[in-house]
């Protein structure tokens, strides 16, 4: 998906609309943490998998066939 300026401009003034321009800092704050905490938590799972993806390829003798 690209955004070209005129969508983004677009999406400046909808967003300034919708939230105004003294709450607009908080919201940009909150989506950033939550995106954080997303990833964070996408990289604990990811780890989590690897994990277990690797402890049944260590060969313990009970392979599934």
């Amino acid at each position: 998906m690209h955004l070209g300026a005129g969508e983004i401009a677009l999406l400046i003034i909808l967003a300034l609309v919708l939230f105004g321009a003294k709450r607009l800092p908080q919201v940009g704050r909150a989506a950033g943490e939550a995106i954080r905490e997303f990833k964070s938590a996408f990289s604990g799972v990811t780890k989590l998998k690897d994990d277990v993806d690797k402890a049944d390829g260590e060969g313990n003798g009970n392979k599934p066939e």
